[in-house]
C-alpha cells in the first residue's frame, strides 16, 4: 500500500472542502454565481476581495437561511459518519464495517416511524430527529447489551448481535408502515432515503454539540484504537483493558452517528467508503487517518448533495441517493478485493 505525503493529502482535502463548500453554496434552483459566493464568503470573514461583485438582500438571505445551514448540516453529517466508519472499521479489523452494523440505523429508522406514525413531527420539528436519535440509542443498547459476556464484547457476537436487533426493529418498522396511511408512508420513505431538504439553524444546533464532542473523543483515542486494531490478544499484552475502550469507542461512534441520522436521515456508504479510500492514502494509522476521514466525509456529502442540486431542471436528487450512486461502484470493488484476499 502506498502512503501519499499526508501534508499533500491534508492541504488537497482542505482545498477541496473550500470549493465544494462554495459549490454547495451557488448550487440550486435559485440564481447564484460561484464567484458570487466566494465573495459573500469573503466577505462574512472580513477580507476586502471581489467588493466589484455584489449580491441582492434576496440572494442573501437564500445563503443566509437556506443554503448556508444545509451546507454545514451536510459538512457535520460527512464528518461524523465517515470518522464513526473508521473507528468501527478499526474495532472490527473489517473494512466492510460501518455504522449500520450495530443497529444504529434500524433503531433511528424505527424512531422516526414512530414519531411519523404518532404524529409527533407534526407538533415540532424537533419530534422526529428526537425520537430517531432515541430509536438508535436503544439499538445500539440493545446490540451491546446482548454481546456482552462476563465483562468482555466479542466482535463475533457484537456482529451477531447487531444483526438480530436491526432484523427485529425491521420487522416492527414494516409492522407500523402497514397501519399508515399514503402520506405518512411517503413521510417515512423522503426521510429514510436520506435529505439535506429543509434543514434549517435549529438543526445545525441539535447536531453541532454531539458530532462535535465524539469526533474530538475519537480523535483523542485514536492511539488506543490503534492497538485495538491489532487484535485483542495483542492489546491485552500491552496492558490494555480491551473491554473498557472497546465499549467507550462504541458508545461515542454510536453516538455520533445517531446524532448524524437523526438529523439528515439514512445515508448510506459515507461511513464504508471513504474510510477505505483514505487508508489507501494515509495509511492505518488512526491518528492521520481519522482526521482524513472527517475532512474527506465532509467533502464527499456535500458534494453528493450539490450534485443532486444541479443534475436535473426544477428538481433535486436527495442526497442518499447520490451517495448510493457514487458509493455502490467502489462498495463493490471493495467487496470483490476482500473476497479475494481470504
Amino acid at each position: 500500500m502506498k502512503n501519499y505525503p499526508r501534508r499533500l493529502v491534508a492541504f488537497l482535502l482542505l482545498t477541496a472542502l473550500l470549493i465544494v463548500i462554495c459549490f454547495s453554496l451557488s448550487a440550486g434552483q435559485y440564481d447564484l454565481g460561484f464567484m458570487q459566493v466566494v465573495a459573500w464568503c469573503l466577505h462574512q470573514l472580513g477580507i476586502p476581495l471581489f467588493n466589484d461583485i455584489t449580491i441582492t438582500q434576496q440572494q442573501e438571505a437564500v445563503l443566509m437561511f437556506i443554503r448556508s445551514p444545509r451546507t454545514v448540516v451536510g459538512l457535520m453529517v460527512g464528518a461524523g459518519l465517515a470518522a464513526s466508519g473508521a473507528v468501527l472499521q478499526g474495532l472490527f479489523s473489517n473494512p466492510l464495517a460501518d455504522p449500520g452494523i450495530i443497529g444504529v440505523s434500524s433503531g433511528a429508522t424505527l424512531g422516526a416511524v414512530t414519531a411519523i406514525c404518532l404524529g409527533i413531527n407534526a407538533v415540532s420539528m424537533f419530534g422526529l430527529p428526537l425520537c430517531s436519535f432515541v430509536g438508535a440509542i436503544i439499538a445500539v443498547s440493545l446490540t451491546i447489551g446482548l454481546s456482552a459476556r462476563s465483562g468482555r464484547i466479542p466482535v463475533l457476537t457484537l456482529l451477531l448481535a447487531g444483526v438480530v436487533v436491526g432484523m427485529l426493529f425491521s420487522a416492527i418498522t414494516a409492522a407500523l408502515l402497514t397501519v399508515m396511511d399514503d402520506h405518512k408512508v411517503q413521510q417515512y420513505l423522503f426521510w429514510t432515503i436520506g435529505s439535506l431538504d429543509y434543514r434549517r439553524w435549529e438543526h445545525v444546533l441539535m447536531g453541532v454539540v454531539p458530532i462535535s464532542i465524539g469526533i474530538t473523543i475519537m480523535l483523542l483515542m485514536a492511539r488506543h484504537l490503534n492497538i485495538l486494531a491489532l487484535g485483542e490478544a495483542e492489546a491485552k499484552a500491552v496492558g490494555m483493558p480491551v473491554a473498557k475502550y472497546r465499549l467507550i469507542l462504541l458508545a461515542v461512534a454510536a453516538l455520533t452517528t445517531a446524532s448524524s441520522v437523526c438529523i439528515s436521515g439514512s445515508i448510506g456508504f459515507v461511513g464504508l467508503i471513504i474510510p477505505h479510500m483514505m487508508r489507501m492514502l494515509v495509511g492505518p494509522n488512526h491518528k492521520h487517518l481519522l482526521p482524513a476521514s472527517i475532512l474527506a466525509g465532509a467533502v464527499f456529502l456535500v458534494f453528493c448533495d450539490s450534485i443532486g442540486r444541479v443534475l436535473l431542471n426544477n428538481s433535486e436528487i436527495n442526497v442518499g441517493i447520490m451517495t448510493a450512486v457514487l458509493g455502490t461502484p467502489y462498495f463493490l470493488f471493495l467487496l470483490r478485493k476482500h473476497t479475494d484476499l481470504q
